[in-house]
C-alpha cells in the first residue's frame, strides 16, 4: 500500500517528445504488481512523435488542456474528462497546439522495460 502526494514525485523528462514532462505516480517501487499510473503534461507546443508499444496497451484520463492525439489513422481532439484506449501495437501520438498546458494520467501493464519503437 502507499499513499503519498504527488507534488513529492519528479517529473522526468520524456526522451524524442517536445516540451514534455512525465511523472511515475504508482509504480513497481510502490508495490504494484499488475498496473503503473504515470502523470503527464505536454506543454503548450509540446508534441510526443507517432510511436508504437507493441505489446502494452494505454489507458488515460484528460485532467487539463484541448490538445490532438492520433490513435492509428484516426485524430481526436480531447479535453479534460475524455478517456482514451490504445490497444498494443497501434500507432499514436500527442500535439498540444493549444495556448495552456495538458496533462493526462496514463495507467499501463507492468512491464520490466517499455518497449517503444519510434514511427517518426
Amino acid at each position: 500500500m502507499s499513499v503519498k502526494s504527488s507534488d513529492s514525485i519528479g517529473w522526468e523528462i520524456v526522451s524524442d517528445a517536445v516540451k514534455t514532462e512525465m511523472k511515475w505516480l504508482i509504480s513497481r517501487h510502490d508495490g504494484a504488481e499488475n498496473f503503473e499510473m504515470r502523470k503527464f503534461v505536454i506543454k503548450a507546443g509540446g508534441r510526443m512523435p507517432k510511436h508504437i508499444h507493441p505489446d502494452m496497451e494505454h489507458e488515460q484520463y484528460v485532467l487539463k488542456g484541448n490538445y490532438l492525439v492520433g490513435i492509428g489513422d484516426t485524430t481526436y481532439r480531447v479535453k479534460p474528462g475524455d478517456v482514451i484506449f490504445i490497444p498494443p501495437n497501434v500507432p499514436h501520438w500527442y500535439s498540444n497546439p493549444g495556448p495552456e498546458d495538458a496533462e493526462f494520467i496514463c495507467v499501463i501493464p507492468k512491464r520490466e522495460t517499455i518497449r517503444t519503437i519510434k514511427l517518426e
